[in-house]
């Protein structure tokens, strides 16, 4: 029995291939999704929008502290866990949700495998990073997007038995879930838009958007580029930032402010943008699998090889370093060897499973 435990929409983003993949082998596993994000009745939708398959189980645990958030999954994934006498559990990325649900089987000695293995940006500041480091140190099966991830994990003293270099399933994921939008969706048209012709944004880390000199830098820095190049600049707005925002008082101009959009149609307008300025990490990997320039607005990054194929560069939040980080990035050839994969990540993964 497989047990796949999600919690955030970029969790089952990058699941879904694997899940995909489950159901077309006719395997036996169900979904839990702990609901870290939204409450279940919001990401049924988007279940459905990807056409996957509801989650069995939802605890809906709901925002709190890193402590409170954590503490909440692993009490609902392990009763979960204990009932179904699961053999692996599956976990994707650097959430609480991960942390919880591979501790919580790791307790019950229930097998872990830790989808996107090996990112490191080395920033322990960053609770993501604690969370994907002590996720790594007691998972069973670590499967890394790439060989740079793989090294990482061996300068660590993991047993390389345990490593499986697979490719990362953001690219399954990318080609599958672009073809479910083109029969779904048409947002440029709806808004407005041609195609090569509009930069497109996204900032909701909670180290830019909860600083006020760091927000206030990145909304300068898109105003200089609308001012510069003439271009429409898209800004579909986090919740969290736009709270920021009106709590540290601060505002656009020149800048499509729009509401968040639906996966499929915020995935139709990335593959179509100029340029994509982000601190997502999910998105500086969508980019360069989809040959559109990334400007991101981080000091680091846990996606080095995007850095080092030349589809993203680091711009910081300094106003003047984001204008001269897009002109670097508009004058490059966008001719990179995507280097995360094949898009044959969920069968490597399932393949693997199978065989222990």
């Amino acid at each position: 029995m497989i047990s796949i435990i999600l919690g955030t929409r970029p969790e089952i983003i990058k699941m879904s291939p694997v899940i995909r993949e489950c159901k077309k082998r006719g395997l036996d596993y169900f979904i839990l999704h702990t609901g870290q994000h939204y409450s279940y009745e919001m990401e049924r939708v988007f279940f459905e929008e990807l056409e996957l398959p509801q989650p069995k189980y939802n605890l809906d645990v709901g925002s709190g502290t890193h402590a409170e958030q954590t503490g909440k999954i692993m009490v609902g994934v392990e009763k979960i866990l204990m009932d179904e006498k699961s053999d692996v559990v599956l976990v994707q990325g650097d959430t609480n949700t991960v942390l919880a649900g591979a501790l919580a089987a790791t307790k019950l000695n229930i097998k872990v495998g830790h989808v996107e293995a090996g990112l490191r940006s080395y920033d322990r500041r960053m609770p993501e990073e604690i969370n994907r480091v002590l996720s790594d140190h007691i998972s069973d099966y670590l499967f890394a997007p790439t060989e740079k991830a793989k090294q990482n994990l061996l300068r660590e003293g993991i047993d390389e038995n345990k490593i499986f270099v697979t490719g990362n399933t953001i690219v399954d994921a990318v080609y599958q879930n672009l073809e479910i939008a083109k029969r779904k969706v048409n947002v440029l048209r709806e808004l407005c838009l041609r195609p090569k012709e509009y930069f497109l944004v996204t900032a909701h880390r909670q180290e830019n958007v909860d600083v006020k000199e760091r927000l206030k830098g990145i909304l300068k820095g898109l105003e200089l580029i609308h001012e510069k190049f003439s271009m429409p600049v898209v800004f579909p707005v986090h919740p969290r930032t736009q709270k920021r925002m009106r709590e540290f008082g601060l505002g656009l101009d020149g800048v499509e402010v729009i509401n968040p959009l639906g996966f499929l149609e915020f995935l139709q307008l990335e593959a179509n943008a100029r340029l994509v300025l982000t601190d997502s990490g999910g998105v500086q990997e969508e980019t360069c699998i989809l040959g559109v320039p990334c400007v991101t607005l981080r000091d680091n990054t846990e996606r080095s090889e995007t850095l080092e194929v030349g589809s993203n560069i680091l711009a910081g939040t300094d106003p003047s370093k984001i204008l001269e980080s897009v002109k670097v990035m508009l004058n490059r050839e966008n001719s990179w060897e995507n280097p995360f994969g094949d898009g044959m990540a969920r069968e490597r993964i399932v393949e693997i499973l199978e065989g222990t």
